[in-house]
């Protein structure tokens, strides 16, 4: 038996064998065997006069009431119930009023195993809504108060209970984070202050489950708010090498996402973008493109916007157009039926290294891909004027003309696929 969640054992003999239901008034037959009584009535009422379960025949047909095993199914059934009480009000989610009261319980000189159940409350509360969330986000110090339980701490040397009381403060944290109004102060007492938490989530980052790597991501993009605090994460030892391993074909499209999300937070530094073309970001993110098993509309848009970030130096238009144009080859594939905006990105990547900087590999490598035409189809579209105008450049470096192109090709073409 399951009710909601709640998994209840039914034991066998209290089961009838007919209905195979908990016996709600059991009585035995001259056989001994112990059957519900509307049940076993059913079976002799259709003219049956055997015991069902042996199949022997019946000298009698009286009932004789199994007074013994009715009281065990009524204890039994007893404790089911306000188990099923105890369990349902311990997962429902708890009143505003309740989570008030334990925030306020919620004090670092507790014990740990205290902190955590209270934390685990809380992370119950906050899923339920959006506006539960905004309320945890308002709190007096209760975001300071979390922030201070992920001070550093050494995972070699702390107790079990603390690690997790750590890992329940960092997922409230991710939980709220949207919610909180003053970004920049959250990204300071995070980063400053003479307390390095940034350690903390970066060392769950790695070695956390997939729902913990996700709040860890996505707290590193909430805190990366300016090229300080860009550099100050994308620096710290390790976070290039684990962003890259989490957008790995093989990972979790949430986590593919939300770390995808964080590398372009933090990617607008130059040197941060050289650190990423030099550990091979554009070949990773060219692979994730070209899996359709790994890619969504969502992952697609960030990798183009990525590209787009790198093809902002000479490096990355130099590994962009590297090889033989595969990434480029694989952004014009994507200049259609994605996305508004994967188009836009995918054009401005096309539109830097063609138009803006003439690489002569981009344009041997848009051509044999079929870009033009795409290009021009483009163009007939409903496209933004931005868009319109970097396309107008590229057919430009294509030397092709075109108006009398697009005239040339309208007699032709009776349905352009959108996209």
């Amino acid at each position: 038996m399951r009710k909601d969640d709640l998994c209840i054992t039914v034991p066998t003999f209290f089961r009838c064998p007919i209905s195979l239901d908990v016996m709600k008034s059991p009585v035995s037959l001259c056989t001994g065997v112990t059957y519900d009584r509307a049940s076993i009535q059913r079976w002799l009422d259709g003219g049956n006069n055997t015991c069902p379960a042996t199949m022997q025949v019946l000298q009698n047909k009286d009932f004789i009431p199994n007074r013994t095993l009715q009281r065990l199914i009524e204890i039994w059934s007893d404790s089911v119930r306000r188990r099923v009480c105890v369990e349902s009000a311990e997962l429902a989610a708890p009143t505003r009023d309740e989570i008030s009261d334990a925030i306020d319980r919620v004090k670092i000189e507790k014990e740990e195993r205290d902190d955590r159940e209270v934390l685990s409350k809380i992370i119950r509360f906050g899923r339920e809504s959006d506006d539960n969330r905004g309320f945890l986000a308002g709190k007096d110090d209760f975001v300071r108060l979390l922030v201070d339980l992920i001070n550093q701490v050494d995972f070699k040397t702390i107790s079990a209970a603390k690690s997790l009381v750590v890992q329940e403060a960092v997922k409230i944290l991710s939980m709220i984070r949207t919610k909180i109004s003053d970004r920049r102060r959250f990204s300071n007492l995070i980063l400053t202050n003479g307390r390095d938490r940034l350690t903390v989530i970066v060392y769950l980052f790695k070695t956390g489950n997939v729902e913990l790597k996700i709040d860890c991501a996505g707290l590193l993009e909430f805190i990366a708010v300016d090229a300080e605090s860009k550099l100050l994460i994308a620096e710290r030892d390790g976070v290039i090498t684990e962003l890259m391993k989490s957008i790995s074909k093989d990972s979790d499209l949430s986590l593919i996402e939300s770390s995808l999300s964080c590398l372009i937070a933090i990617s607008s530094p130059k040197r941060v973008k050289l650190n990423l073309i030099r550990e091979k970001l554009i070949g990773d993110v060219t692979k994730l493109l070209s899996d359709s098993t790994s890619s969504s509309v969502s992952v697609t848009e960030k990798c183009l916007k990525l590209l787009e970030i790198l093809a902002s130096t000479k490096e990355g238009r130099s590994e962009i157009c590297g090889g033989d144009g595969e990434c480029l080859k694989t952004v014009v594939k994507k200049l259609m039926k994605v996305s508004t905006a994967a188009t836009e990105h995918a054009v401005t990547v096309l539109w830097s290294v063609s138009y803006l900087f003439k690489e002569d590999k981009a344009l041997e490598a848009v051509t044999s891909a079929n870009g033009v035409t795409k290009i021009l189809l483009l163009l007939q579209s409903n496209c933004s004027p931005a868009v319109r105008r970097m396309l107008t450049d590229l057919l430009k470096v294509f030397r092709v003309n075109s108006r009398s192109c697009l005239s040339a090709y309208d007699t032709k073409t009776t349905h352009i696929m959108p996209f």
